[in-house]
């Protein structure tokens, strides 16, 4: 059994998989790029990308930067933890809409439909790596053009995956979850823990 490491670093701007983090008992520092790194570059995808294939790669590259940042910087060694969500409307990937009227149009495209949250999360430590993906269901509710508007207006799906955050406003549209609330927020607990258990932790 490998020894149990003080501490974990996260390499997310998330708050949300900092506190899912925090909910199961992992002390977890932040590992964030510097501002020289073109994080966002590592999000494109690859032309007839499969969303599965996509979130398992940026996440991997994510992985990649995060372990030489922490390497570059000379800092204490520790487990790295990264993780990337994607929403998938059958083969459609939907990212972060880049303003207002995408992200109007990402909610009209699943209003009454079902479609996918991936969250692919990795780990790794020197050599080692581990990794993980969670595929969930989410049923929307039918969404006239006002809901749609007084959604996007108050600010919440600019930055999220798919234009819209399950722990905020927009659980009033959905209509049936079929996987993982966590992994739907961002970070799968389940799928993380058992990662972690891998590298010495117990959960």
């Amino acid at each position: 059994m490998p020894t149990r490491p003080d501490f974990i670093y996260l390499a997310s701007q998330s708050p949300r998989r900092s506190q899912l983090l925090e909910q199961i008992g992992v002390p977890h520092r932040l590992l964030l790029p510097d501002a020289q790194e073109d994080a966002e570059a590592l999000e494109a995808a690859l032309p007839g990308e499969s969303p599965t294939a996509y979130v398992q790669r940026v996440t991997a590259l994510k992985l990649d930067a995060a372990l030489a940042r922490l390497k570059r910087r000379g800092l204490p060694p520790a487990p790295v933890l990264c993780a990337d969500t994607t929403v998938a409307l059958g083969r459609r990937i939907l990212g972060k809409p880049a303003d207002a009227a995408e992200a109007r149009a990402m909610l009209a495209a699943l209003s009454g439909r079902s479609h996918r949250v991936l969250t692919a999360v990795a780990l790794g430590a020197g050599r080692r790596r581990g990794a993980a993906l969670s595929v969930s269901t989410v049923r929307f509710a039918p969404l006239d053009a006002a809901r749609i508007r007084a959604y996007v207006a108050s600010g919440e799906p600019l930055g999220k995956a798919g234009a819209y955050a399950v722990q905020g406003r927009a659980a009033a549209f959905i209509a049936h979850i079929a996987g993982s609330h966590s992994g739907i927020m961002g970070l799968p607990v389940f799928e993380t823990a058992e990662l972690l258990r891998g590298f010495g932790w117990r959960l």
